[in-house]
C-alpha cells in the first residue's frame, strides 16, 4: 500500500512539473498583474463612491441641522402667538428631523468605518501590486540575462552545406592516409 502511495505522489509531482513547464510563468504573472490592477481600479471606484456618499450625507446633515434650528425658532413664534395646532405640526416635523439626524449620524459613522477599512485594504493591495510588478520586472530581466548568457555559452552557429562538405572531405582524407 505504501508503494502505491509513493507512486501516486511521484506521478502527481511529475504531472505538476509538466504543467509548470507548459505554462509560461511570465505570461501568467503578467496576467495576474493585469487582474490585480483591474480589481484595484474597481476598489478605488468603490472608495470614491463611498466618499461621495459620505459627503452627501454630511451636506444633508448640515441642511437638517439648519432646518431644526429654523423649526425651533418657528416653535417659539407659534407658542408666543398661541397657535397650538401649528406648534403641534412643527413638533412633529422636529421629531422626524431629529430621528433622521440620528439615522444620518449612524450611517455616517458606519460609512466612515467602511472607508477607513477600504483605505487600508487599498494601500495594502497597492503595495502588493508594486511588489508583484517589481518581481515581474526582475523575472523578465533574469530571463533575458539567462538567455544572453546561454547565447554567450552556446552561441548560435550557422553552418552551410558547403562547410559540411569541405569538413567531410578533410575527415575522409585524414582517414585514408596510410
Amino acid at each position: 500500500m505504501a508503494l502505491i502511495k509513493r507512486f501516486s505522489r511521484l506521478f502527481h509531482a511529475d504531472m505538476h512539473a509538466v504543467l509548470d513547464r507548459l505554462e509560461e510563468p511570465d505570461v501568467l504573472l503578467k496576467h495576474a498583474i493585469r487582474e490585480m490592477e483591474e480589481w484595484l481600479e474597481t476598489e478605488q471606484q468603490r472608495f470614491k463612491r463611498s466618499s461621495m456618499e459620505q459627503q452627501q450625507l454630511h451636506t444633508r446633515q448640515t441642511e437638517l441641522e439648519h432646518s431644526l434650528a429654523t423649526w425651533e425658532q418657528e416653535l417659539d413664534l407659534c407658542f408666543n402667538a398661541g397657535k397650538i395646532d401649528l406648534a403641534r405640526a412643527l413638533v412633529k416635523r422636529k421629531l422626524e428631523g431629529q430621528q433622521l439626524q440620528k439615522q444620518l449620524t449612524q450611517k455616517r459613522a458606519s460609512l466612515q468605518t467602511r472607508l477607513e477599512t477600504l483605505q487600508i485594504q487599498l494601500n495594502e493591495n497597492r503595495e502588493r501590486l508594486e511588489e508583484m510588478k517589481q518581481k515581474a520586472a526582475l523575472l523578465c530581466t533574469n530571463e533575458a540575462d539567462s538567455a544572453e548568457a546561454n547565447e554567450r555559452i552556446y552561441p548560435h552557429f550557422t553552418i552551410s552545406a558547403n562547410d559540411v562538405e569541405v569538413a567531410f572531405l578533410r575527415e575522409q582524407q585524414q582517414r585514408n592516409k596510410p
